[in-house]
């Protein structure tokens, strides 16, 4: 990998209009910069470290331990008591952002990275695109598809659980770098507003992004302070993308599609509702478990069928239809990939064989998402009443305490409230938080803390009555730790503790062989 010396990590600084003061810079200017890094857990000889944080978020500690550690000037918005270079900045994400895309070789530039954002959907519509992608490379003898989404994170050498949507900015540069250097050409991206908003992707270009939808999340005092702020910084994503595929079912469409047409970006429309749309999905039905639709645009006309549960996931494939159609994907590619993707935690089902337990686990965890999982489960499964169980966040997202409490109690039939990455929180006290807008509805909840023990208690619920369920466990996926206060503790994950509880079933006196 090239190095570069001090004056052109300066160069390009200035060049992106950020670049404030040099102190005391002039003897390192043609210094040659070995590594680059955020954390001072990260630092080797001749280290240009970069102070990154909100407010109080950075300490001048971080730094002096820097120092001790080979850092020989550092990246900042304000000048610390020590004896080092400092290059004075605006902003300390969008810097971050121009001294990685520099310290990887800007390879960004030589990748067909395709940006993915909405409040819900992105990591369907990812892994739909990947396995599409993924056909197409088979077929033509090409490397596979990198992805990085809020599941998981494949980069051509390491793939590994993710603990943000969308990584730092260095560690993203980290991650284009790998592909770039493991033979990949596409890399799909889950891009969120934070990321938008605060410049982690202030370097990167989109060759195509996709506007999934767009509804009130992540307000509150660590994210967004409202609604237009959030909506703001999604649709940032326009003016770093050269083709803009937008969902016209969308709530904001008039102010999504006119912000899209001043930024230059080629539009590409898709829809289940309007016929003109670019790429539009028509005879929408279930086929068993399975959905089966029809997609059409201006030179195409085919059947698609999708093995995930969910009619709303036919959006999500329309996306990456209008994704793949715009990079030039053949329709055999898009067909095959598309009925073969799974996204690991969405839509999954488990079920006894007797259909006695039947579930759900999903990663729904805002309003949207449980607007659409509760209306596809009404609609695919009439016959059966609702069992909802999911937690809320702690520390942020406040809103979705009310929007979740209130989706709930509109329409499950029971509900839990429990553990779901409560942080530095109270389960109990985030629990009862949520449990006064379900009781705008309803009388029909509990609040249990420990979540195996929520799952065990929906389960046996079932089994004692004479009546049809569905339990929907939402909001974790297949995530297997917990975030309590500033670690990630071990969990043993929805789908195992459902599949615990099938099997205990199948194996008692209470399961009817067939």
């Amino acid at each position: 990998m090239q190095k570069y010396i001090v004056k052109e990590y300066i160069r390009n600084l200035e060049k992106n209009n950020q670049l404030v003061d040099k102190i005391n810079c002039n003897n390192i200017l043609e210094k040659i910069v070995s590594n680059v890094s955020y954390s001072s857990n990260n630092i080797t000889s001749e280290t240009l470290f970069v102070c990154k944080g909100f407010g109080n978020n950075f300490k001048e500690e971080y730094l002096k331990e820097a120092i001790k550690k080979g850092a020989f000037a550092y990246i900042s918005e304000k000048k610390y008591d020590v004896d080092i270079p400092c290059i004075l900045v605006k902003n300390c994400f969008v810097s971050l952002s121009i001294v990685s895309n520099l310290y990887f070789n800007k390879v960004s530039e030589k990748l067909n990275i395709i940006g993915v954002t909405g409040t819900k959907g992105k990591s369907t519509t990812s892994y739909f695109l990947k396995y599409i992608l993924d056909e197409f490379a088979i077929a033509n003898e090409k490397k596979d598809t990198a992805i990085i989404s809020s599941i998981y994170t494949y980069d051509g050498k390491n793939t590994y659980k993710s603990k943000l949507t969308t990584p730092e900015s260095f560690d993203l540069n980290q991650n284009l770098y790998n592909a770039y250097e493991s033979g990949i050409k596409n890399v799909i991206m889950e891009v969120s507003s934070q990321a938008l908003k605060l410049g982690r992707v202030h370097s990167l270009n989109y060759c195509v992004s996709a506007f999934l939808n767009i509804s009130e999340d992540h307000i509150g005092p660590i994210e967004h302070p409202d609604f237009d702020d959030y909506l703001d910084s999604k649709l940032k994503i326009f003016e770093k993308s050269k083709v803009s595929c937008i969902n016209l079912e969308s709530d904001c469409i008039d102010k999504i599609l006119s912000t899209a047409k001043e930024s230059k970006t080629k539009i590409v429309t898709f829809s289940t509702k309007d016929e003109n749309a670019d790429v539009y999905g028509y005879n929408i039905c279930k086929n068993g478990l399975n959905t089966v639709f029809n997609v059409k645009g201006k030179d195409f006309d085919f059947g698609v069928e999708l093995t995930i549960p969910g009619l709303f996931n036919v959006e999500n494939a329309l996306a990456a239809i209008a994704i793949a159609t715009s990079l030039n994907i053949e329709q055999k590619y898009i067909y095959l990939g598309l009925k073969k993707a799974k996204s690991a935690g969405r839509m999954e089902m488990y079920y006894s064989k007797d259909k006695k337990i039947l579930s759900i686990v999903d990663y729904a965890h805002n309003k949207i998402s449980f607007e659409k999982i509760f209306e596809t489960t009404k609609k695919e499964y009439p016959d059966r009443k609702i069992i909802a169980l999911f937690g809320c966040t702690g520390n942020k997202a406040q809103i979705r305490r009310k929007d979740l409490g209130e989706e709930s109690g509109k329409n499950a039939d029971y509900i839990y409230i429990t553990a779901d990455d409560p942080a530095f929180e109270s389960v109990i006290q985030i629990s009862k938080e949520v449990a006064k807008y379900v009781e705008k509805y309803t009388k029909n909840y509990e609040i249990v803390e420990d979540r195996a023990e929520a799952i065990k208690k929906a389960v046996n619920r079932v089994l004692s009555s004479n009546e049809k369920y569905i339990i929907l466990l939402l909001g974790k996926g297949n995530e297997i730790k917990q975030k309590v206060g500033r670690d990630y503790v071990p969990y043993f994950g929805d789908s195992q503790v459902i599949k615990k509880y099938i099997d205990e079933y199948e194996k008692s006196r209470l399961y009817k062989k067939l």
